[in-house]
């Protein structure tokens, strides 16, 4: 994305929302979004195997849910 691009979406996004964004500062704007898609980039193209980061398990307790009578 190039700093005319992000400057038009952030005031695309800004209008949509319908809030107001002086030019000074929607180049302030423009410029973190900017930084900030540099390191996500710098964030994907680190590779990474499924061992690398394991995801939570996530289990419900039933005994939880039957003592807040959500469970029947």
């Amino acid at each position: 994305m190039t700093s005319e691009e992000s400057l038009a979406y952030v005031i695309s996004a800004a209008a949509l929302a319908r809030l107001p964004l002086q030019h000074e500062r929607a180049l302030r704007v423009a410029a973190q979004l900017q930084r900030t898609a540099a390191l996500a980039q710098l964030l994907e193209a680190f590779p990474l195997a499924p061992e690398d980061e394991p995801a939570e398990i996530y289990g419900l307790d039933r005994s939880e849910l039957r003592s807040a009578k959500a469970w029947p």
